[in-house]
């Protein structure tokens, strides 16, 4: 089988190191290049066509949203996946929008890249839990308000069933498993396994995360 090519971009050549390290361990994937600025990463994406591009937001000569929009306008195919330090949500929404397939904090776990480097690979969109939680919170606080919810870039698929949804909207609201299995009259082990088949069916990493993305599809509005 095919390796899945890898590109990383990063001006912080010790942060280049450590996900060099990560990402060896998977004898699946290779990595095909190091770009240290954003047109350094373009040039490169373009030369040996990476299959995955995993670039820093901020980088010197081009930053990580001005090479996205070039990579993107060049290779059709390409998944790029942006790192960054910074959770401010205008952000991650300008970068889905230029055709970032995820934007994920720099804190990850070693195990949590090499999973999120499978799932863009493989189509899905990724947050991470903590940006998912923060798009929960405030895209509640835009509904109530009457403003416009924040649109996303994600792929139409309902695959959930009412019960799965149900679960998901509890979860929305910060509930824990115990209490979600009080509300609707389940056990908590019946909603562990509701949610152990929701991240399945989504190819999601964690609960927070599985919510965000059925909440901004409209799959947890009333009567869904």
């Amino acid at each position: 089988m095919d390796k899945i090519k890898i590109l990383i971009a990063d001006d912080y050549h010790l942060f280049i190191r450590g996900m060099e390290s990560i990402l060896s361990e998977d004898a699946s994937l290779q990595i095909v290049g190091k770009a240290y600025n954003g047109k350094q990463a373009y040039e490169m994406a373009v030369e040996r066509k990476p299959d995955v591009i995993l670039l820093d937001m901020n980088m010197p000569i081009m930053n990580g949203l001005q090479s996205l929009k070039m990579i993107v306008g060049e290779l059709k195919d390409v998944k790029v996946l942006m790192l960054t330090l910074n959770d401010r949500e205008e952000l991650l929404v300008e970068a889905l929008k230029s055709g970032a397939k995820g934007y994920l904090l720099k804190d990850l776990l070693p195990n949590e890249l090499l999973t999120f480097v499978h799932m863009v690979h493989r189509g899905e969109n990724i947050i991470t839990g903590q940006l998912a939680g923060k798009i929960i919170e405030n895209s509640s606080k835009r509904a109530i308000n009457g403003k416009n919810q924040v649109e996303f870039i994600f792929t139409k698929k309902d695959v959930l069933t009412k019960r799965e949804k149900e679960i998901l909207f509890h979860v929305m609201k910060g509930q824990t498993n115990r209490e979600i299995g009080q509300a609707l009259l389940i056990s908590e082990n019946t909603v562990k396994n509701h949610l152990r088949n929701i991240m399945e069916k989504l190819h999601m990493n964690n609960r927070v995360q599985a919510a965000a993305y059925a909440f901004q599809e409209g799959w947890l509005q009333k009567g869904s």
